[in-house]
Formats: structure tokens, C-alpha cells, sequence
């Protein structure tokens, strides 16, 4: 798993740092040490794996912590049984993540760092495959470059030089018409990739949950429902709770209610 994290085997990201934080930890103070819920976990259904390209697999990479931290919050409140439950949860920060969760477990997600799902704060989302190969061989952009750009310089940041969504929505407030266009592009993407989970699970719905720092914005969820009012019941839950979830994930697991597992 360390050597996994060091080399990026699965992403570039600074949650890789926690397991390698954690060994340092176990090692001074002579405890166990756990991870919980990385960004790679990985419950995909067969059919959510397949992209249309024969060598080129969808990747499991969202923000599952948060994710599955809200799943576990919304099913209490509820008063419902994880394992029976069907959820969309929309996990709205720089990057986004738009899961079907399904007993408790994320089956199919867009690859919130890079390439699938809607537009975002500094992330390009999906893209047509042809401007993607004519930025590719008429620029003769390097990789890391390419990276960098789509998924930090991208998105509202891109179109707008703008990260801030408090700064972006003061200036839809004040009539900014290409930034109120650009938000309301987004919002449409955000919405058609809810839609389209909803309907892999037939319209039967546990809750619709929105979280991330955006859920913060009523402007951005006003957007959005006047598309997915239908949908009830719907939850928010603001910001994102991965301290919360990292110390729940453990107490889990140190007081009998859940096994760890083995990495593999």
C-alpha cells in the first residue's frame, strides 16, 4: 500500500500522504493505524467499468470519505438500513462527484480528477474527444501540463479567472452575465449526470444528498432545483466531514461493528 502511495499508482493526490503519515504514527507510538475510505475505493458494478474503448477502463476516484460519511448520516436520519438503500449523493467542491450509491456502496461515479462527469470549480469534466486531440497536436502540450490544466485551471477558474464561488455568485448578483452563463452550464451538466444515475435506479430513491462546500451557496442549489425538485427526498449537508469520517471509520472498526480489510 506505501509503495502504492509514494509512486501515485492511482492518482496524484494529498490524501495519498495519509497512509504514509499513518506508518509513521504506528511506528512512534506503537499503535494500529488504518485508512479509511481513499479516493480509490472501489465498488463499481461490471457495466459502470466499461468506457466504449477497448484498454481504457472508468476509474473509481471520487470523494468517497465524505461520500460515504453522508450515506451513513442521511440512512440514520432516516431511519433506514444502509444495506437497503439506494442514494445519489452530489459532493460539490473544486472537483465533483456525482455517485449512485447503492447498500451502502459507491457503484458508479464520474472520475472527479480527471475526465468524466460535469464541468467544475478548476476541473474540465467530460470533453469532446476531438478538441481534446486538437489541443493535444497543435499545441504539442506535454502531459503534466495538460493534466495540470484540466483539472486545476479548468471549469469556472477557466472561464471566469475565477475560483472563489462567494466572489462568482456576488457577481451573478450584480448582473455578470457570462458568469451567471458559465454557473448555469454547470449547473445543467451537474443536472444531467444526477438525471441520468436516477434513472439507472428506476426513479427509486432513498434521498438525493448535496454536499461539498457549494451546498453552502442557496443561489447553486436554487439552480439546481428548478431542474430536480421532482426528486425528494433531498438533504444537505454542507461543506465536508472527512475528519469526522476518518474517526467514526476507526471507532468502526476498534469496537467490533466492522472488519478492516486487507489491501490487495
Amino acid at each position: 500500500m506505501l509503495s502504492d502511495y509514494r509512486r501515485g499508482k492511482y492518482a496524484n493526490h494529498a490524501s495519498n500522504l495519509g497512509a504514509l503519515l499513518a506508518a509513521e504514527l504506528q511506528k512512534m507510538h506503537k499503535v494500529p493505524a488504518f485508512i479509511v475510505d481513499p479516493v480509490t475505493v472501489d465498488d463499481f458494478i461490471d457495466l459502470a467499468r466499461i468506457s466504449g474503448v477497448p484498454g481504457i477502463e472508468r476509474k473509481s476516484r471520487s470523494h468517497a470519505l465524505n461520500i460515504n460519511y453522508c450515506v451513513c448520516k442521511a440512512a440514520q436520519e432516516l431511519k433506514l438500513n444502509v444495506s437497503n438503500s439506494k442514494f445519489i449523493v452530489a459532493h460539490l467542491g473544486s472537483g465533483f462527484s456525482i455517485a449512485a450509491v447503492k447498500s451502502g456502496k459507491i457503484i458508479d461515479v464520474n472520475d472527479a480528477l480527471l475526465g468524466m462527469g460535469p464541468f467544475s470549480v478548476e476541473r474540465a469534466g467530460a470533453l469532446p474527444i476531438s478538441g481534446i486531440l486538437d489541443l493535444v497536436y497543435s499545441q504539442d502540450i506535454q502531459r503534466s501540463k495538460l493534466e495540470k490544466r484540466l483539472s486545476k485551471e479548468s471549469g469556472l477558474k477557466g472561464y471566469l479567472n475565477e475560483n472563489r464561488f462567494t466572489v462568482i455568485e456576488q457577481q451573478i448578483k450584480q448582473g455578470n452575465r457570462q458568469a451567471e452563463l458559465i454557473v448555469d452550464a454547470m449547473v445543467y451538466q451537474v443536472v444531467k449526470e444526477i438525471g441520468g444515475l436516477y434513472s439507472t435506479f428506476g426513479g427509486e430513491l432513498s434521498a438525493l444528498i448535496f454536499t461539498g462546500g457549494l451546498a453552502n451557496s442557496e443561489l447553486l442549489i436554487a439552480k439546481l432545483n428548478e431542474y430536480l425538485s421532482f426528486i425528494k427526498p433531498q438533504i444537505i449537508y454542507p461543506d465536508s466531514f472527512e475528519l469526522e469520517a476518518l474517526a467514526e471509520g476507526v471507532l468502526r472498526v476498534l469496537n467490533g461493528d466492522e472488519e478492516a480489510k486487507e489491501y490487495l
